[in-house]
């Protein structure tokens, strides 16, 4: 089981200028396939007119969820060398979006595999790399009555809350560090009510 993994603190951003073409390089800290289809809608909207939005991600503490994507470019000369940034940079949880401005002069396979590798180092570099405990996701149940217990839990373990929302009972998604999880489960057992599951 891997104890410490390596992502970034914060979304950061590089920028890489080659033959007039233009390459705007976002990386996000993600933790889930959401997070990566939201930032992804995001920068389409805000750079609507580019070319190309190429990216790469890798998720989970084995870095055993990854893809790489060249929306249009040739084969490989996008994604896979923003994939080998994260890859060299040893991070995990990361999204890395490469967007493009074409300036009218082709750069070639490997004028295209060295601008995007570029652009996406810049972005990693403009960030800050730190060390993180693995997460699982879980999804609290309950009802009312509970709420009080459960909101002090969350706040006493500093758990992250990434969504909430009530229906019929009350739900809650939360990010639960792996050395905190048994401590969880230990203190839902005085919330007799209170249903914990996992979320893949």
């Amino acid at each position: 089981m891997v104890l410490r993994f390596r992502t970034l603190s914060l979304e950061s951003q590089g920028t890489y200028k080659e033959k007039g073409s233009k390459f705007e390089a976002y990386a996000f800290p993600v933790e889930h396939m959401e997070q990566v289809q939201q930032h992804l809608a995001a920068l389409r909207q805000m750079h609507y007119k580019a070319r190309h939005h190429c990216y790469a991600y890798v998720i989970g503490p084995e870095a055993n969820d990854f893809r790489a994507f060249d929306d249009g470019e040739p084969r490989h000369s996008a994604g896979d060398p923003i994939l080998g940034q994260i890859r060299s940079f040893e991070l995990t949880n990361i999204l890395i979006v490469v967007v493009r401005y074409f300036g009218g002069t082709k750069l070639g396979i490997s004028g295209l595999i060295s601008a995007y590798r570029e652009a996406a180092k810049q972005a990693i570099e403009a960030g800050r790399i730190v060390e993180k405990e693995p997460s699982q996701s879980w999804v609290l149940t309950f009802d009312y009555p509970d709420m009080n217990g459960v909101m002090n839990l969350v706040k006493e373990l500093k758990l992250k809350v990434v969504w909430q929302h009530f229906e019929e009972r009350y739900e809650m998604n939360l990010m639960v560090p792996l050395s905190k999880l048994d401590l969880l489960k230990e203190r839902l057992e005085h919330l007799s009510e209170v249903e914990l599951e996992i979320r893949n």
